[in-house]
Formats: structure tokens, sequence, C-alpha cells
């Protein structure tokens, strides 16, 4: 039996026998959330007023450093218990999720202290979390901070007051296990299969030689009981990053100080909101904790974890278009070409949050692009496609027309006014489609 068909059957079948408790649990996620905000639009005003609200509940808040502009951070906590288990989030400030999840995660634990597993959490486990320890990042939604660093490779150079944050919470209360959580593209493939990431894990490694400490092994093991609580929502689409040492990165050298860390990169699924991403990752989270606390994650199989595919970038785009005659001028304003057939690949640029419109649609690649996937795709062999403006140029702007072949006779391809005087039957443009018409669209 393969490894990839070891860790399918015990997904299959080593679920634990309240099968429908990742179910439930994103319910009550769902119910009783702190967080009303997009993820993606919460900025460190919006993080203050949901502490506000978990303070009233009782959750323990407190002020741990501030931002190069002056800005509060902040860690929670709870439980009291021997096991340190210390969370951050946001420390790009352009990857959000997480940052929500936390608010959501310690407003549930609070609350349900009365659930057997919550007590047992708060008996076995302390947790600390920095929700956004990047707040001056978040404001501006970049990925580095006000200095242009980027914190997540500021571990050794410590030049950033927020770098300088993090370590400083780690050696003053060296935790038993650290969980670093991103977001990452949403266009991360699962390995080949074209499928999006929508969750990817890394137990990650302490050194340059990728031992399996015990520490590394048990936190494999944590990710095989949150790849098994994810399953039921996103079967498919779970990868795994590359665990190649990276000597500036904070993760990997925490894992080296003697913290352990779990890596939870977030990224994306056609269909889902940010708000279900950031329920898909409490869910994820209350199961570490549970199987921490109750002892079930030291019989979870590591198999289910070193089997997942690896991470892939470059293998999915937002809009292919298959097939189509392609209509338009040689780069660098060369004669027209002669219609050949083609595929054609298409980015679109987004702004902040799932409501936030298309910013621009960028053309990247023209050709075979047999080995790729699309998160839209169409279907364009009975059509002539002609890019607007004329040139075939990968970064240009990607506005397509689409003209049925068999009513295309007598179309002027060259005149100025193509799209009015020669209507087409389908009109891509600033990463929408305008008019689909009879197109086929999947």
């Amino acid at each position: 039996m393969t490894v990839a068909a070891l860790a399918a059957l015990i997904l299959l079948t080593g679920v634990p026998p309240v099968a429908q408790a990742p179910r439930e649990l994103f319910a009550e996620w769902k119910r009783q959330r702190v967080t009303s905000l997009d993820p993606a639009l919460v900025k460190h005003a919006d993080l203050k007023k949901y502490l506000t609200e978990i303070r009233a509940l009782g959750v323990p808040v407190t002020e741990v450093g501030r931002s190069l502009a002056g800005r509060e951070i902040y860690q929670m906590e709870f439980g009291r218990g021997p096991l340190k288990v210390f969370m951050w989030s946001q420390m790009h400030g352009d990857e959000p999720t997480a940052t929500s999840t936390l608010v959501d995660l310690f407003a549930y634990l609070r609350r349900n202290r009365g659930l057997a597993w919550v007590r047992s959490v708060e008996e076995k486990i302390t947790l600390r979390a920095v929700p956004m320890l990047n707040p001056d990042g978040a404001e501006l939604y970049q990925r580095r901070n006000l200095q242009a660093v980027d914190i997540n490779r500021d571990a050794l150079a410590l030049s950033t007051p927020e770098g300088r944050l993090l370590k400083r919470l780690r050696d003053e209360w060296r935790p038993d296990i650290g969980f670093n959580l991103h977001n990452q593209s949403p266009r991360t493939a699962v390995g080949d299969t074209g499928k999006q990431a929508a969750v990817s894990l890394l137990a990650v490694v302490s050194d340059a030689t990728g031992a399996n400490t015990p520490g590394r092994v048990r936190n494999k093991k944590l990710c095989a009981v949150m790849v098994e609580a994810l399953a039921p929502f996103i079967y498919g689409h779970i990868g795994r990053y590359d665990d190649s040492f990276n000597p500036r990165a904070f993760g990997d050298n925490i894992s080296r100080w003697g913290t352990p860390v779990i890596l939870i990169e977030t990224g994306a699924l056609k269909g889902m909101s940010g708000h279900d991403l950031a329920g898909l990752n409490f869910v994820a989270l209350a199961a570490a904790l549970r199987a921490l606390a109750d002892g079930s994650a030291e019989e979870a199989n590591p198999a289910v974890y070193d089997a997942l595919r690896l991470n892939e970038g470059g293998t999915i785009y937002d809009l292919l278009v298959r097939g189509g005659a392609v209509v338009g001028r040689a780069a660098g304003g060369g004669a027209r070409t002669e219609p050949f057939n083609a595929d054609l690949a298409v980015n679109v640029e987004r702004g902040r949050g799932d409501a936030a419109p298309p910013r621009r649609a960028t053309l990247q690649d023209v050709g075979d692009l047999s080995v790729y996937h699309g998160l839209e795709e169409v279907d364009a062999r009975g059509f002539y496609v002609v890019v607007v403006g004329g040139e075939l140029r990968v970064g240009a702007e990607a506005a397509l027309l689409f003209y049925r072949k068999e009513r295309a006779a007598g179309v002027d391809w060259d005149a100025p006014d193509l799209e009015t005087r020669f209507p087409p039957a389908a009109v891509f443009r600033g990463g929408l489609w305008v008019r689909r018409g009879e197109l086929p669209v999947r």
C-alpha cells in the first residue's frame, strides 16, 4: 500500500467515534463567534473592539509591546495547565485570517468552560496567543512592517520591534509548542492535482538536517489530528509545505531555540468566504488543543501528515482560456499575426476582502497550457479570441473579446471600433465577465 493510499484509509476509517464533532464545532463557531467583519478588513482599531468584548467575557488580554508606529500589540491567555502552547498571527500584515480565528477561539474557550473537553484544555494547557503581531502592516494591508522589513525573516537580525517582541515572548515563557499562523496565495495547489490548497501544514524542522526530533514527531501527530478534523470540509484541499530549514525565519529558529513549531497557512477555496476559512482554522486549532489535553494526539498517525502532497505554486491561474484561435499583434508593436490556436492564462489582482472589486487582469501565459489549471476555465475552441489593444505580451492587460468562428466572416480585426462595429459573443474586461453569451465557462 502506498503512503498516499494509507493516508486516505486513515482519513476514511481513523476518525474518532464522534464523527460529526468537527461539523458541530464549526456550527458552534458560527453561532458564537465574536468577529463580524470580513477577516481581511480587520484593522488594529477593530481588533481592539474585539478584545474589549472578550475581556468582558473574562479572557485576560495584556498589552505586551508596541509596533514601530506605537500601536499596541496584545496577548491573550486561557488555561492554567503545565503544557505551554503559544500561537501568533499576522506577522505579515496582509495575512489576516487567523487573527479573527484566535479572537473567536479564546471567546469560545472562555464561554464553554463547562464542556468536558474545554475543561480538560483549561486544566492541562496554558494557552497564549498574539493575534496581530504586525498592526502597522495590517493597517496598510502589506506584508512588511513600516521599516519595509519582513518580520518573518528577522529572527536573527532582530531589526524590528515586532520581531524583538516575538523573541522575548518566546524566550521568557519557553513554550512547549508554537503555532505560526499565516496565509498563502489563493493560487497555491495541492501537488499536481490542480486543487487549491485551502490549508497547508508544516511540522517545522529545527535544523538543516531535518531530523524527526520528539517535538517534531509530536507536531506531525497534531497535524494529522487537524487533517482529520478538516477532512469533512476540504478533503483533497490540504497541502504540506516544503520542510527545508530557513535560517532567517522565525518558525525555524523558534523550533531551534526549543519550541517546536507548527506552521498553518490558509489559502483559498473557490466559493468559500474569508469567514469560512477563519472557521476552518478554528476547527483545526480546537481539535489540536483537545487532542493535546485528552492525550489522543499521542495515538494519531504521523503518516497522515507525511502523505500530504507538497504545495505547488504557479500551476493554477484565475482564468484559463483553452483552445481559442488567438488574434493579436506580435509583442513590441509588430505586425498582426495570423490567428493561431493557443491557450491563454489570466490572473486577476483583487483588493482587500471578499467584496473588493478586481483591480486589474493581466495576461500570464500564451501557448500550450494543458498542464495548468484554472479556477475558471473557458472552452474557446469554437471562437476567435481577440486581445484588446492587440499586443500579445505577458504582463499586458487581459481584455478579451470572443467571436464565434461561424459568425466571424467579414470581421475587420484591425477596425479601431471593433467592439462596437462587430459586437462580440462574450467580453472579459477588468477581471470580470462583461458578457458571457454562449461561451462555455466552468
